[in-house]
This record gives structure tokens, C-alpha cells and sequence, in this order.
């Protein structure tokens, strides 16, 4: 790990994968150490390799580019010469990277622009604003960020051509409290359901309904100016109403359904009183519903996704087979309590491993987004709290190495994007007075980590900072077999 602490990108990954080991019979400590440097090493390049497939510079400009003064994209154009201004909006935490590329793009074209990132995730832009905000219980900073964005594409007229630039995170950063709820409304109850464990379509269903911009209403707003949303997938499936919240798609959810979550999760008597009436009078229909198909906001609309988290699967895997690995991806849809999907991921490594003769190894891929219902005290993240959990199920299993982070370098409210374990984490740190059961009882997969590591001098956390861009996350398995057939049952 360098200085600053992040991974050091320099491992010598082809050399550490041609070290010649001995047969499984012969795995010591020091093969043992051998065979997890490697992992890690290889762990760390296949990240490097699905970043770079869904770089949102990189993607931006591979859907887009503009031929003889028309803006195009693989299925549609925009003459420009046709539109008097240009106006780029937008948020996200990879949003200022697709920024970057629009105005590498359109250049002097652009005649306004405001696009809310998360803090620290900002980058050098010349005609595009940039409001750094909270991430994922939103603050001012976005509410006023986001209001502003409002009043730029409700002045927009038939000579605008917008431009909406949405990505990962973009439902907490464009925060816009429908009329008659605060702030503190929006955050409460985005704490409540995030805390509460609801999946990404739930909470979104919920903001959309509190919402004056979210589940169409932004689109809405735009007319009758030309609207074109490029969009970095964040969400399984890649569905446009449930990415950001859907600002500029139509949204098959109610106020009924938002309610729905609400009971689903016991949230009834904790929820702020205005929330709860807002929810009733659109369920009672005094309030309008989100915008829905048919409405005439879509027919100047056109969303474009340009990049998504089986690009960067396929990329990773792609490289895996490059230095030799057989590789499977095994899901792009990883999905529910982060230490269930502990549970499955183990056990299709023993299922993996069943199948494979002595000495050999490859390499099992996956991706999604996990949820952790908080129940603790602790500090963390869901893919923490995925590997800690991964941990505790193969442990004793030796060259099992799995390595689970957020492409956005992010996971939770913590400095790390994720963490690697292997078959002797869970043993080692107990030997080091550090109890893995405990920290994942309370939720403290952080705090786990960083004990963890201070106390062995390693690197388990995943450390690389902001990355510019967002897919969900990502889980990629090592597996070498030299495990006896005791350890398989």
C-alpha cells in the first residue's frame, strides 16, 4: 500500500502468476503467503481493468461524437445549428467525469450548465458549474444545487437542446423537496430506509414521491426544449425509471406503493408526520402522480445508457483469461443482504472447488448491489460487511481469496471502498484479540478492518479513493485447489 493508502498499482502480476508452486501437499505458510500476494495482486488488476471499461469519459465519448455539426449517437442525432443554446445538467458521482467529455465534445457549445457531484468527486471543468453535495443522506448543498438546475431547464425554450448527465448517486444529490416537505423531511426518511435495509427500486419509489424533480419530473420541467439523458448505469438491470430516481423517464410507481414500503419495513410511526400526509394526498389524488408513459414530456425525451456494470464484468474477465485464469462470471444481479450473498458466494465456491482437480485455479466473477438491515451500533458498508461475512463462511479454506468493492471507490460513510479476505482472515484475527462474529453482530465491518489491519500490518481494506465513476459493485474470487476434501463439506 502506498503512502497516501492506496493499492500500489506496480505488483508484478504476470511474474507473481508464473512463480512455480508446489503440488498442494506442499502449501506452508510461505506458499500460503505466496499464493494470497498473488491474489491480491491479480484482484487488483482485474478492478483497474473494469474501471477502465466503464470509465465515463471513455464512455461518454464512445456513444456521442459529433459529424458534421450534428451531435450523434448510434440511433439518433441533434443538428446543432437547429438549437440556440445548449444546457448541461445533472448529478452523480461519476457525473463530472461525463462532464469533462461533453465539453471535450461540444467545447464553446455549451452556453450553461450545473451539473451536483459528491464532495471530493469534482474535476476541472470550463463551461459546465459544479455543486459538491452529500452522499447518500442528502444536505443543502444539493437542495440548492439541485433548485437551481430546476430553474435553468424550466426556462428552456424549443431552441434548447438539454443535456442531462445522470449517474450513480445522483437520487441523494439532486435532492428537491416536493412542495410542502424540508429538507430534514427528505433526510430522515432517506435515513429510515436505508437504515431499514430497502432495496435501491424501493427507496428510489419513496424519493421520487417526495420529490418536485425525480420520476419524470424533470423531463417535465424541460419542456418543450429537446431533452437527451445520458446515463451511467448504477442499478441491476439497468432500468431508466429506477436510475437516479428516473428524472427524465417515466415511472411506473405510485404514491400507493411508496406507502407500501414504508409499512413494509415498520416505518409507519417513525417516519416525519410530513412525509406520511404527503404520501396520503397523492394516494387520495389531491397531489399529482409522478410523470407516465404517454405523457407529452417524452415524446421530446431520449435516454441513452452508455455505460453499466456488465461492461466492466466482461472487461475484468476478459483480462482474467489474459493472464491465463479460467473465468466465469457467475452474476450481474447480485442482490439482497449483504451476508446472504456471503452465504451463496461460499457456497459456490465449494461447489467450484468440488469440480476442479488438485493445482488448479480460476477465477469466479460477480456484481450487483447488496443491502445491510442495521441492527448494530458499528460502522460500514455493505461490500465491508459482504467480506467480513465471506470471511467467517470459508474460513479455514486455504487459497480462497475474494476481494468485494464499490466501483465508486465508496462503501458506506467510510474511507473504504470494500475489503479482500481469504480462509485465514477470520482465524488470524482472532489470534490478534479481534473477534469477527462480534463486529459483524453489530454491523462494524469497518472498524473490524482497520483493528485488523493495524494489528497485522496488511492491507485488507480497499483503499483507492474516489474512482470518477459508479456501477455497483464488484466481487471477484481467486480460487486455488489444494484444499483436502474435509475442508469441502
Amino acid at each position: 500500500m502506498d503512502d497516501d493508502g492506496t493499492h500500489d498499482a506496480r505488483i508484478d502480476v504476470p511474474r507473481l502468476l508464473k512463480t512455480r508452486l508446489p503440488g498442494p501437499a506442499g502449501w506452508n505458510e510461505s506458499v500460503l503467503r505466496l499464493i494470497a500476494a498473488r491474489s491480491v495482486g491479480v484482484l487488483g488488476e482485474l478492478f483497474e481493468a473494469a474501471l477502465a471499461a466503464v470509465d465515463p469519459y471513455r464512455a461518454v465519448l464512445n456513444a456521442a461524437r459529433v459529424v458534421g455539426g450534428r451531435l450523434q449517437l448510434a440511433d439518433a442525432g441533434y443538428d446543432l445549428a437547429a438549437f440556440e443554446r445548449v444546457l448541461v445538467v445533472g448529478g452523480g458521482k461519476a457525473t463530472a467525469r461525463m462532464a469533462q467529455a461533453l465539453e471535450a465534445l461540444l467545447g464553446a457549445r455549451i452556453t450553461d450548465g450545473l451539473v451536483v457531484v459528491k464532495y471530493g468527486h469534482g474535476v476541472p471543468l470550463q463551461y459546465i458549474e459544479q455543486v459538491e453535495a452529500a452522499h447518500p443522506v442528502p444536505d443543502a448543498a444539493g437542495e440548492a444545487g439541485a433548485q437551481r438546475m430546476l430553474d435553468m431547464v424550466r426556462a428552456a425554450d424549443d431552441k434548447t437542446l438539454v443535456i442531462c448527465l445522470l449517474s450513480g448517486g445522483a437520487s441523494a444529490l439532486l435532492v428537491a423537496p416536493a412542495a410542502g416537505l424540508t429538507l430534514h423531511d427528505k433526510q430522515h426518511a432517506t435515513d429510515l430506509l436505508l437504515r431499514a435495509g430497502a432495496a435501491i427500486g424501493e427507496l428510489n419509489a419513496v424519493r421520487k414521491h417526495l420529490s418536485a424533480l425525480k420520476g419524470g419530473r424533470l423531463a417535465q420541467a424541460a419542456l418543450p426544449a429537446q431533452l437527451l439523458t445520458l446515463i451511467l448505469s448504477d442499478v441491476i438491470g439497468d432500468k431508466l425509471d429506477v436510475i437516479a430516481s428516473g428524472p427524465t423517464a417515466p415511472d411506473a410507481s405510485t404514491f400507493l406503493y411508496a406507502q407500501e414500503v414504508i409499512a413494509k419495513y415498520g416505518l409507519a410511526d417513525t417516519m416525519p408526520p410530513r412525509v406520511l400526509a404527503h404520501l396520503q394526498q397523492g394516494a387520495d389524488e389531491a397531489i399529482e402522480e409522478t410523470a407516465k408513459v404517454g405523457d407529452p414530456c417524452f415524446a421530446h425525451t431520449r435516454n441513452v445508457v452508455v455505460g453499466a456494470l456488465a461492461l466492466a464484468l466482461q472487461a475484468a474477465a476478459a483480462r482474467a483469461r489474459q493472464l491465463g485464469l479460467p473465468t466465469r462470471i457467475i452474476s450481474a444481479e447480485l442482490q439482497g443482504e449483504a451476508r446472504e450473498a456471503a452465504c451463496f458466494l461460499a457456497q459456490t465456491v465449494r461447489d467450484t472447488l468440488a469440480g476442479m482437480a488438485p493445482g488448479e485455479q480460476c477465477c469466479l466473477l460477480c456484481g450487483g448491489e447488496t443491502t445491510v438491515t442495521v441492527r448494530g451500533k458499528g460502522l460500514g458498508g455493505r461490500n465491508q460487511e459482504l467480506a467480513l461475512a465471506f470471511a467467517l463462511q470459508i474460513e479455514g479454506l486455504d487459497g480462497v481469496t475474494l476481494l468485494s468493492s464499490g466501483t465508486d471507490g465508496s462503501d458506506g460513510p467510510t474511507e473504504a471502498g470494500g475489503a479482500w479476505v481469504d480462509g485465514h482472515t477470520a482465524a488470524e484475527a482472532r489470534a490478534l484479540g479481534i473477534d469477527p462474529q462480534r463486529h459483524l453482530d453489530d454491523n462494524d465491518s469497518c472498524h473490524f478492518f482497520r483493528r485488523y489491519d493495524a494489528a497485522a500490518a496488511g492491507q485488507h481494506h480497499f483503499i483507492t479513493g474516489p474512482t470518477g465513476t459508479n456501477v455497483m459493485d464488484i466481487q471477484f474470487i481467486l480460487v486455488n485447489n489444494g484444499r483436502a476434501a474435509s475442508q469441502l463439506s
